[in-house]
């Protein structure tokens, strides 16, 4: 949700953002609501004022021994006058929250302006790409060779791209979760494991709902769905709070399986464990003020490639344009990481800074003096590690010439073993 104020004083500036984000969106019906919301505010302000001015006038009139007949039947027709305007209001207001919680965020002015993916902008890059003198193979061809997934059985229990890992692969999967919880629990992050269920209110104030109810689970007959990500779940902890300044930022290491449709997946991402309906992550999640939440987004990149730079794998920063990221972000970094088996850089992680989007949804605000006005703080989120398709890249980058797949150093230790 947008600061009203902007949505009054500088209209021009959310046309353009909807444009560079080539979104349809009814602005010039949302200002109208905004404009009958406030009239409306006006007018049952006045009313009650009138209905307590009346009432102290009977008061005044039955001590002095007069008649105030008159009196209460203008006090009745002020009383259903105000009933009709509240309901109004009331439907207004309505109307108001549901379109203005479905606008998309402000963009940040480093963000290319495009609507598709064509004007993403490299940063950087790290690491080399691996080079073979053998036959390179993909982690579909491993997860068979080496009994470490097993599809089928999984489609009986569950359908099409579910999956069961198998033997050290169930290992490595643990592993990674481990190191990635301990590496963030030394950077001073809380680790969190919030339900893997949200009801909706949480949701709404997370994400735009709209967009999602075609990727996330609903749970039949119940105000819960399965987490699409420990984000949201994360955001919400603190929905109707006012935290004290003194505690920003917060840090928060979520941990999590991640449910999601991935309605609209093709090709070979539909072999295999890269894209999945189920999975596990661990997410950065930061509330921070205001002032410091552009520090705070690079800072949580850094976070994000040093992890990737322990696990030797490469990568390159992505800095994604105004139509390839999410309608909450303001400005989303995605780091891409190399596939051996595929030849390709595929995305791995998602870093992104909401400003006060999601806060204003959710009333989070702080102050630094109990007689200060709160204000709301701003809200960013980033993977760590999403565990399927970093095993995908370690089983593909680190594969030997004799069929085998050598284990990164970091997990060695909570692995076991060096190799596959």
């Amino acid at each position: 949700m947008l600061d009203p104020k902007i949505l009054r004083e500088e209209p021009d500036r959310i046309r353009n953002m909807l444009k560079a984000r080539a979104v349809d969106f009814e602005l010039d019906a949302l200002i109208n609501l905004d404009r009958q919301k406030r009239e409306l505010i006006i007018k049952t302000d006045e009313l009650r004022k009138k209905r307590n001015d009346i009432s102290l006038e009977v008061g005044k009139s039955k001590k002095e021994g007069k008649k105030a007949s008159s009196l209460l039947d203008e006090m009745k027709k002020v009383s259903s006058d105000l009933e009709k305007l509240e309901s109004e209001q009331n439907k207004i207001e309505s109307q108001y929250t549901k379109l203005a919680f479905t606008i998309p965020n402000l963009i940040h002015e480093s963000v290319p302006i495009s609507p598709d993916a064509s004007a993403n902008k490299e940063i950087r890059g790290w690491g080399k790409i691996p080079q073979f003198d053998f036959q390179v193979k993909d982690h579909i061809y491993f997860s068979q060779a080496l009994d470490l997934v097993d599809l089928e059985r999984a489609a009986k229990i569950a359908g099409a791209r579910f999956y069961a890992l198998k033997n050290d692969l169930v290992r490595l999967n643990q592993a990674l979760i481990n190191y990635a919880l301990d590496f963030l629990s030394e950077k001073k992050y809380t680790l969190v494991q919030p339900p893997f269920m949200i009801n909706r209110n949480s949701m709404e104030g997370a994400i735009i709902a709209e967009d999602f109810e075609n990727v996330i689970y609903k749970i039949q007959d119940e105000d819960l769905y399965l987490i699409g990500t420990s984000e949201h779940a994360l955001v919400a902890m603190h929905s109707d709070e006012i935290l004290e300044g003194s505690q920003l930022p917060l840090r928060y290491a979520g941990t999590s399986p991640c449910f999601r449709k991935e309605a609209g997946a093709h090709g070979r991402d539909q072999k295999g464990i890269f894209r999945v309906h189920q999975f596990e992550k661990v997410e950065q999640f930061v509330f921070s003020r205001p002032e410091d939440s552009w520090s705070e987004h690079e800072k949580m990149l850094s976070t994000a490639e040093e992890f990737y730079q322990k696990l030797g794998i490469p990568y390159k920063v992505m800095l994604l344009s105004s139509g390839d990221m999410g309608k909450i972000s303001s400005k989303t970094y995605d780091i891409e990481v190399w596939m051996a088996g595929q030849n390709a850089y595929r995305e791995i992680v998602s870093c992104s800074n909401c400003l006060d989007y999601q806060a204003r949804r959710l009333m989070i605000r702080f102050r630094d003096k109990t007689n200060e006005p709160t204000k709301y703080l701003h809200t960013l989120n980033s993977t760590l590690v999403a565990t399927s398709r970093t095993l995908v890249a370690i089983m593909e980058n680190n594969q030997t010439k004799d069929g085998h797949i050598s284990v990164p150093q970091v997990l060695q230790k909570y692995f076991g073993k060096s190799t596959i």
